[in-house]
């Protein structure tokens, strides 16, 4: 099930709201959301929740036996046990298919990969799990006793399926208290509204000028050999503003729908189309995900020693490998790498003296970049687009239907560009300087909101397939 779907907006979201709310009692309420975030997980494939229910289920015993026995053999032999446990999940059905595939080219082997399909969510859920058991054994929190508790913070609906990656400390004493007043319900209404709005608006829109553009790995990214270099550097700026309409929008509905249901989601978007480097674009985009790597992994021990690139370098390998099995998301998170280790060697105070329009400039380009890195996954499309954007691709400096295309959707661009900009929170604080300009600023809000749940209704009504683009992940 998808959020940007008009069976849940108009019948399993109300439904679940009128069951919570029907008791005050925690212990229902928690109910409700456990029965609700399995049907969601569920619904469109059923036998990938027995893989989350035996995860769920072997982590949290393991949980309680290292919370019993912290600091000892016994301890870390769990520890040892849920880690090569969910890394080897994520092993097997994601990467299998690749590392076989590999060992064949090198090998001249004849394995024949196994098949799976990815289970919806597992990347996200999976690394839930992993920083819950180990800051239980860090002794950053409590064990959880009860496994239904445990269930519902590895399975709530809201950020189960394509994150934000929530930890287990970040929400813990809101699975045994918490309260949802009218300004949760008010802000996290606005929120999912705002969500399903950039998803279904102008994530949809941006993707379809994308496909015009390249293709996609269906027809071997047919466009690539007639646009032009203008073209590619226009496709590859569209599909940034996609990526972050069509993520950020589901971050969006994930935080919403949490503090509707009493529970405060950390950002996972910070305007990151505003920063000056690349440090901190990746402070500002999918913030979850970075901290998690940041937090776990930085710091791991090399050879018995903390080794500062050494640890950037797993971080950026890691980062890469985790959005998907296929060697363009490695090199992908290796790109970035060698900029974040290229600034932090140029150092902050001189990084700084980069201002204005050329820092700005500087970050869009090599961000622009790398999402061409990440949306050609075959080696032979991505070497064909480096030679578009320098202009060896031999199909000229600009071509007529890049002309038209900017021309034909050159509202919806601005707009994308606009709303990728605090603009919007700049407008809301507003209301701060006087009652009267509140009261319009709310008015207005409220009329926005109206709007953009009518326009995302109707643009679904015709529309049936609408899958976020981290479900891949």
């Amino acid at each position: 099930m998808v959020f940007a779907d008009l069976f849940f907006m108009y019948f399993f979201l109300p439904l679940c709201l009128i069951l919570y709310f029907s008791t005050k009692k925690l212990q229902y309420r928690n109910a409700v959301l456990v029965v609700f975030s399995l049907i969601f997980y569920a619904w469109g494939e059923p036998k990938w929740i027995i893989l989350l229910l035996v995860s769920t289920i072997v982590n949290w015993i393991l949980g309680l036996i290292i919370g019993k026995n912290n600091e000892s053999v016994v301890a870390k032999i769990a520890l040892f046990a849920s880690l090569i446990f969910n890394i080897g999940a994520l092993g097997v059905f994601k990467y299998s298919g690749f590392i076989i595939e590999n060992i064949n080219s090198a090998f001249g082997t004849d394995f024949s990969p196994p098949g799976f399909t990815l289970p919806i969510g597992i990347s996200f859920y999976t690394f839930q799990i992993l920083s819950y058991i180990i800051d239980v054994y860090w002794g950053k929190v409590p064990s959880q006793k009860k496994y239904y508790k445990f269930l519902m913070y590895v399975s709530l609906f809201p950020q189960l399926v394509a994150g934000p990656i929530v930890r287990y400390s970040e929400i813990a004493k809101e699975i045994d208290d918490r309260r949802t007043k009218l300004s949760d319900m008010s802000d996290g209404l606005s929120r999912v509204i705002l969500g399903i709005a950039k998803k279904v608006i102008v994530a949809n829109s941006l993707n379809s000028i994308v496909q015009n553009c390249f293709g996609d790995m269906s027809d071997g990214f047919a466009g690539l050999k007639s646009i032009s270099t203008v073209g590619t550097w226009y496709g590859v700026i569209v599909i940034g503003l996609w990526y972050y309409f069509d993520f950020s929008g589901y971050s969006d509905i994930a935080i919403g729908l949490g503090r509707i249901f009493g529970f405060h989601f950390n950002e996972n978007f910070n305007y990151p189309y505003i920063s000056k480097n690349i440090t901190e674009f990746w402070q500002r985009w999918h913030i979850s995900l970075g901290s998690f790597f940041r937090d776990y992994l930085l710091y791991v021990p090399i050879f018995g020693k903390r080794r500062k690139y050494g640890g950037l370098f797993l971080v950026w390998f890691c980062t890469g490998l985790w959005h998907g099995a296929s060697w363009n998301f490695i090199l992908w998170g290796l790109y970035y790498g060698m900029f974040i280790v290229i600034e932090m060697k140029i150092g902050k105070k001189k990084m700084k003296k980069l201002k204005g329009p050329l820092a700005h400039l500087y970050m869009i380009v090599v961000v622009a970049i790398g999402y061409g890195i990440f949306y050609f996954e075959d080696i032979s499309s991505l070497g064909r687009f480096f030679k578009n954007l320098v202009g060896f691709g031999g199909n000229g400096f600009i071509d007529s239907s890049t002309i038209t295309s900017v021309r034909n959707n050159l509202f919806l661009l601005l707009a994308a560009v606009l709303l990728s900009t605090p603009i919007v929170q700049k407008v809301k604080k507003l209301g701060d300087k006087s009652p009267q300009a509140c009261v319009a600023v709310n008015t207005i809000g409220i009329a926005l909101n109206a709007a953009m749940l009518i326009i995302s209704s109707l643009l679904l009504l015709n529309n049936t397939n609408n899958p976020f683009l981290y479900f891949r992940f």
